[in-house]
């Protein structure tokens, strides 16, 4: 995180404790944010579920992990292909995550293209959106390694559709989820436009993300100005930036989506591991890092960013669930491709290895309509 934004996010923290808002706690949005859905996609008022949260609890060693090999999916992009790369350690490949009130139900990909034959699935945000679309491609294909299927990648909109179940994964790169639009003054970031959603309707499931893009500057920034309502600026502060998108996305699907026919959710905020003393760590990034952490607390605390999540979906009338990665991401920083990236320059603590963390977020996802 840049050290800037350190000091806007203080400064948000500020302005945001003023809005007439209920605070959450840290992983409370896992409890009331997150819907179960029914077999007929009713939305049931959300209330607290307290006989199992998904998202405390730890990572253990287990020898059944990964649930597929790098070299045996035809569909990693080399941005997440570690051991194809040169990662000499492998341990990382071999943990699970327990939670403390539960078991997670074994992701089952037969069982999974069973429930969901005929049906769409689009994942929609930046190369988190990628890693975890890539990551359920080589699941299901593990699974059902013998079925016929379809592959097209492309920049806007890639797909793959498994044909003998009739399931379709689709992937919508959207780094912002709002617009960005080519005007006579640059390329402007409309915090009140969202009309890419039309892209997005007629899905069985979507599943939404964004943020890393929206901490970018300079080369790496892909908008020259920002606009919200009537005014323009050259910038603001980033937090409120994403707190009125995040917002413009709420109320698309609030007027968009039928609950009866999609299901939505969204991933939580994936962390980065560029400052080793955010986990009390002598070392500079998660550069050779070969282990979890354990614990129930991440030292480094809960992101600013996940305060604005929690808050946009609380505020929401459409059911949204919740993939509160966050946390039990935070302590896996062993898991990021750091230097064995075959399409990312320098040291990668961003992303992260496949097989890998995202395979779990998957089998949440699974449990989430299972269970």
């Amino acid at each position: 995180m840049l050290p800037s934004f350190k000091y806007q996010a203080l400064i948000f923290q500020a302005l945001f404790l003023a809005l007439p808002l209920l605070i959450l706690p840290q992983h409370a949005a896992s409890l009331i944010v997150s819907t179960n859905f029914s077999s007929s996609f009713s939305f049931r008022s959300r209330e607290l579920i307290t006989s199992c949260n998904l998202f405390q609890g730890k990572w253990v060693m287990d020898a059944s992990y990964p649930f597929y090999e790098s070299s045996g999916c035809p569909f990693i992009d080399p941005e997440f292909d570690c051991i194809k790369y040169g990662r000499p350690d492998k341990q990382f490949l071999k943990f699970s995550w327990k939670p403390d009130s539960c078991n997670l139900p074994r992701f089952n990909g037969v069982d999974f293209l069973k429930r969901w034959s005929g049906k769409k699935i689009m994942f929609v945000g930046d190369s988190l959106s990628l890693n975890q679309w890539l990551s359920l491609a080589c699941m299901l294909h593990a699974s059902a390694p013998n079925s016929k299927y379809s592959f097209v990648r492309q920049e806007s909109l890639s797909s793959l559709t498994f044909q003998d179940y009739g399931v379709t994964l689709l992937l919508y790169r959207s780094t912002y989820l709002v617009d960005i639009t080519r005007e006579k003054i640059g390329r402007v970031l409309k915090l009140d436009s969202i009309q890419q959603g039309n892209a997005w309707r007629g899905m069985d499931m979507l599943v939404f993300n964004t943020w890393h893009w929206w901490t970018h500057k300079g080369k790496a920034q892909s908008w020259d100005y920002i606009q919200d309502g009537s005014t323009i600026s050259k910038d603001m502060n980033r937090l409120m930036a994403f707190y009125k998108g995040l917002t413009t996305w709420g109320r698309w699907v609030d007027l968009n989506v039928d609950p009866t026919k999609t299901k939505v959710f969204f991933q939580g905020i994936s962390p980065t591991h560029y400052q080793g003393r955010d986990w009390k760590a002598a070392s500079k990034n998660c550069n050779g890092e070969q282990q979890p952490l354990t614990g129930s607390i991440y030292p480094g605390g809960t992101p600013p960013e996940v305060e604005v999540v929690n808050r946009v979906l609380g505020r929401m009338q459409k059911p949204v669930y919740l993939l509160d990665i966050t946390f039990l991401s935070q302590l896996r920083k062993d898991a990021h491709p750091s230097a064995y990236s075959g399409d990312h320059a320098g040291v990668d603590c961003s992303h992260w290895c496949l097989p890998g963390l995202p395979d779990t977020w998957n089998q949440l996802l699974y449990a989430a309509l299972v269970m």
